[in-house]
């Protein structure tokens, strides 16, 4: 039986929340477990849109390399 690893090199990770801060503390979380995989920011794009109700939904995706 033999072991390989292979590096992530990118990965792209998407997040959703109904409030600001509630979205920046799980990329946060995010950021912080990826660091532990070598993994940095690369890229964040995000975008707010609103609900029938009116209330704005907030969503993002990161992009994490090595």
């Amino acid at each position: 039986m033999s072991f390989q690893l292979d590096l992530i090199k990118d990965k792209v990770e998407f997040f959703e929340a109904g409030t600001l801060p509630e979205l920046e503390k799980k990329i946060q979380v995010q950021i912080d477990n990826n660091q532990a995989l070598m993994l940095y920011v690369h890229q964040v794009q995000h975008q707010t849109v609103f609900t029938p109700e009116g209330r704005p939904y907030y969503t993002a995706s990161v992009h994490f390399k090595s």
